[in-house]
């Protein structure tokens, strides 16, 4: 079999596999999430939010917003050098980002069942 032959076979399968790909995945919230950073971070979006005291009070004297957390929650980046992982349940995280030139940081404890907002600043 010539090469031209060869490769038409294979270019003919290869766009039948991206058509069925992309019937099987249009639709769906299909993400690839490969990082450790990825990772965490939607490990904690998709449990419960348990809000702490204090961030709570902080809420409710609108001093912070919620969605700069949901905010830092997608866009962030985990900070695993200031985050405490060697728990034996629930590891601490800090995630930080920034939003119309405020720097937000996020300090959660990752639960099997929850994830619990400790902290929340926005600094200038």
């Amino acid at each position: 079999m010539k090469f031209i032959h060869r490769l038409a076979y294979y270019l003919l399968g290869f766009s039948v596999g991206l058509i069925f790909l992309a019937f099987f995945l249009s639709g769906k919230e299909a993400t690839c999430d490969y990082s450790p950073n990825a990772r965490v971070k939607k490990n904690i979006r998709i449990k419960p939010r348990i809000f702490s005291e204090t961030v709570l009070q902080q809420i409710q004297d609108k001093k912070i917003d919620s969605a700069n957390i949901s905010y830092v929650l997608y866009n962030g980046s985990v900070d695993f050098s200031e985050s405490n992982t060697n728990l034996e349940v629930c590891n601490v995280y800090v995630i930080t980002g920034k939003r119309e030139d405020k720097k937000l940081r996020l300090e959660v404890e990752n639960c099997p069942e929850q994830a619990k907002i400790l902290s929340f600043s926005e600094e200038n």
